[in-house]
């Protein structure tokens, strides 16, 4: 075949290319030099190439390293007309194979790639935009879609928080009692069309415990046994439909669902994690186990949930539904949403979805996230579940001065703090582990009920493990007034002046019983949170975390305040005790103490601290709460790596690559690639393997990809190919492609050959990107393990002068860093 040049320049989506046309004998004029328009955008790939001939454009300056947005076209003139072909992407919204660019279930995505696709998309809209004034509307409507997905996500995760709140405490108080004028009131709503002046804990003439619905007093041992029994049961039956509800409808709506959204916020796809039965389950059955009173809370789940609404409204926006990075924007916009209403906290979310879960956080995801929790919170605050002025959870009245020496308890409450959270990790992560390779693991309902039961019992008994969790943190932040009648509060004051600053006074004998119980209700929590947290519920682990930070921070607290009372003199207190009025804040040091475990147990530091000052509205304590997470967080680096979320990613195997880990080894990528030196690697050729020769290989390997090679011989890296892209482009073609058999040649590069008598070629340039990452074998894992984190890449290829030697792959990657650390490389289950 004889070569002629026919020299163009062409400019296409602001790249320019230089073409040289390989031209036949049989059509054209020897020694023609010509232009030819290729700027029309990409037309039907021909199905049958001839042999007319065959344009190529090489994009001059940019080497097959260069990143994937390099657009390498194939230009193929046949007798019917001319076409362009984008390798490995395409610049319209219509893809020719259905479902290139999506991705398995347990895979992970290709952020690159997916990024790139999306740069080409919206050059090509700009491109479009001054065609016509419908293309005008679909480039703004394009270029707002964004803000109008998180707007919808922030709408409805505001009203779903709603709906859980009013159900969660109507639900609660079902165990107590009913309110019989109006049965859908919980205890407190009953008691607000009550006109007595007295409400101790909600006990109005209106609001009926079952005790007396059966005609028995308010107290004795009969009311007693019968509330006991009532509690026992309906914490059961909650439990059992929660459970049996996750087991039979979503089993992906049990736990806290935030370790999954921080792995597939790293670029892994679970099909139907955030699907619409997952949505419905996870939000019925968290009302029923917050309300059966077991150690959970439903500010973890939130996340999952609000995360579920943005999957779901992403699919009303291509450009978010249709690419999985672009999608991720989304949810990690959903995440701070879903913290935004947990705790009435958005400022608070933003900085969770930034520091705890999202993997990649450009400066617009930052906007839309804070955008996002805006809405979400001003939802929920005209919703208003708690039906009083505060959109937060627990507001403190206090805003005393804290001493200078008082430091010296919050840092030790940051020790305690970390204590208590690596002893809560350990011990759950190897309950977990248990769970999950015994036949424990296989009885998940009757798990759920022997853990409910065992909580009902030993929580009756006991005032604070009784009532609501929530209640209890809310109590302990508070401080002590003429109003409070608990005996946490009996100390041996007159009040004659309510405006009168509350004096210092002794702890009568109620406050040193309820140090007791509270130290019974610290190891009881603690214990029961162990065994609650990855049970097959919807729980979270906020709020527990709180409960146990706040029992002994006020514990602490009592103790720090009668030293106070009884030296009030001492430099300690630098003369600020020596006035009379009560210097020490015990609510405070509840609020330090809770910060201290939950930045323990999730290792946060920045969100935690802006989340507790906007839950209790206490920006007056933003110095004691940053010492108290600072030292929790120190101490819980010093006894274990790991926080809570974590340690439940390495317990499931998911493949995630901690920014935050640093690779410290000196290992080479020769060392982790496969296949090994003596071993084959799977290639496919450019143009020289057959049909049946791809589908044998597809056959009798699993790899997600292959390299794709000029020979056998030669091993020079042409570009690589998805093995799902592969099956769907030959299955289409087989389809749809007359004359395609199994002994049709693949084309992805180079000249096609076409004999007289051999079946039409399949040409699949189309799905080849010309452009993978690629690494030399001598290059050290710190830069490969950093490529694959910032990166976000699947997989890189390995070569030596050019020449490919082998695949390095996600998987690789975390199996070479779990055996570096001397851990199980085959814990790493997925791709």
């Amino acid at each position: 075949m004889e070569r002629f040049p026919l020299k163009s320049s062409v400019s296409k989506m602001g790249t320019t290319y230089q073409s040289v046309y390989k031209k036949g004998t049989t059509g054209g004029r020897h020694g023609d030099e010509d232009t030819v328009d290729i700027t029309t955008g990409p037309r039907e790939v021909p199905t049958t190439p001839t042999s007319h001939g065959t344009f190529q454009l090489y994009d001059h300056g940019r080497s097959s390293n260069a990143s994937a947005n390099s657009y390498i076209a194939q230009y193929f003139s046949t007798s019917t007309g001319d076409a362009v072909i984008f390798t490995g992407m395409q610049a319209g919204d219509t893809d020719e194979i259905p479902g290139i660019g999506q991705y398995d279930d347990f895979h992970t995505i290709d952020w690159q790639r997916d990024i790139a696709r999306d740069r080409m998309r919206h050059r090509y809209i700009v491109k479009k935009r001054q065609d016509s004034i419908w293309n005008l509307i679909k480039g703004a409507h394009d270029a707002w879609s964004g803000w109008v997905c998180v707007l919808l996500v922030g709408v409805c995760t505001g009203v779903v928080a709603g709906v859980i709140d009013i159900g969660a405490s109507w639900m609660t108080d079902l165990k107590f009692g009913i309110c019989p004028q109006a049965f859908w009131f919980n205890r407190e709503q009953c008691c607000w069309s009550n006109d007595e002046i007295t409400f101790d804990h909600g006990n109005c003439s209106q609001w009926m415990t079952w005790a007396q619905l059966f005609g028995e007093s308010k107290e004795g041992v009969g009311a007693y046994i019968i509330s006991y029994l009532f509690y026992i049961v309906w914490a059961l039956l909650f439990a059992a439909l929660s459970a049996s509800l996750v087991r039979m409808f979503a089993p992906y709506a049990c736990g806290s669902g935030i370790p999954e959204i921080k792995t597939i916020l790293s670029g892994f796809i679970i099909r139907g994690y955030l699907g619409k039965w997952t949505l419905v389950i996870k939000v019925v059955g968290l009302i029923l186990s917050v309300s059966s009173g077991l150690s959970l809370g439903k500010e973890g789940p939130m996340v999952h949930i609000a995360s579920c609404l943005g999957n779901i409204l992403s699919y009303l926006f291509p450009k978010y539904g249709r690419n999985e990075a672009k999608k991720r924007e989304i949810l990690s916009a959903a995440a701070a949403a879903g913290v935004s209403v947990a705790f009435g906290a958005p400022i608070g979310g933003v900085l969770f979805s930034l520091e705890e879960v999202s993997y990649y956080f450009p400066l617009k995801t930052l906007w839309r996230s804070f955008f996002c929790a805006l809405i979400a919170a001003f939802i929920l605050r005209s919703i208003n579940p708690f039906g009083n002025e505060h959109s937060v959870l627990f507001f403190v009245e206090y805003n005393k001065p804290w001493i200078f020496f008082e430091l010296i308890p919050f840092v030790g409450l940051g020790i305690i703090g970390g204590c208590i959270a690596t002893i809560f990790i350990k011990a759950n992560i190897y309950w977990c582990r248990y769970r999950k390779y015994s036949k424990l693991g296989q009885y998940p309902v009757t798990e759920v009920l022997v853990v409910t039961l065992v909580t009902a019992i030993i929580a009756y008994p006991n005032p604070y493990t009784r009532m609501n969790t929530s209640q209890l943190i809310y109590l302990l932040f508070n401080q002590c007034g003429i109003s409070n009648s608990d005996p946490l509060c009996d100390y041996n004051r007159n009040f004659t002046d309510v405006n009168k600053a509350i004096e210092k006074a002794a702890a009568g004998p109620g406050v040193y019983q309820a140090i007791w119980l509270l130290m019974l209700a610290l190891v009881l929590k603690l214990v029961m949170t162990v065994f609650t947290f990855g049970i097959k519920v919807p729980c979270g682990l906020f709020i527990p975390s709180l409960a146990l930070g706040a029992i002994a921070g006020r514990i602490v607290g009592i103790g720090v305040e009668q030293l106070a009372y009884k030296y009030p003199k001492i430099w300690l207190f630098s003369g600020e005790c020596s006035t009379g009025d009560d210097c020490i804040t015990p609510g405070l040091y509840a609020m330090v103490g809770a910060a201290a475990v939950l930045g323990g147990v999730t290792r946060m530091t920045v969100s935690l601290v802006v989340i507790m000052f906007e839950l209790t509205g206490g920006v007056r304590y933003i110095v004691p709460l940053m010492a108290a997470a600072m030292a929790s967080k120190w101490v819980g680096d010093a006894l274990g790596r790991q926080g809570i979320y974590d340690a439940h990613i390495a317990l499931n195997g998911y493949p995630f690559l901690d920014s935050k880990d640093e690779f410290q080894h000196t290992s080479l990528a020769a060392d982790v690639m496969q296949p090994k030196r003596n071993e084959t690697l799977s290639v496919i050729t450019q143009d020289s393997m057959t049909v049946d020769d791809v589908e044998t290989l597809l056959k009798e390997t699993e790899h997600n990809g292959y390299p794709v090679v000029v020979s056998k011989e030669s091993q020079y890296l042409v570009g690589f190919v998805l093995r799902r892209d592969l099956n769907l482009a030959i299955a289409n073609a087989r389809r749809n492609v007359e004359g395609i058999t199994g002994q049709s040649v693949v084309v992805f590069a180079g000249s096609p050959q076409q004999g007289a008598m051999s079946p039409p070629q399949l040409m699949l340039a189309r799905i080849l990107d010309m452009a993978p990452i690629t690494v030399t074998d001598q290059t050290p894992m710190e830069t490969v393990v950093d490529m694959f984190r910032k990166l976000g890449l699947r997989q890189t290829l390995v070569t030596h002068n050019g020449r490919l030697l082998g695949v390095i792959t996600k998987k690789d990657v975390l199996r070479h860093v779990k055996q570096m650390d001397n851990e199980d490389p085959n814990s790493v289950l997925f791709n």
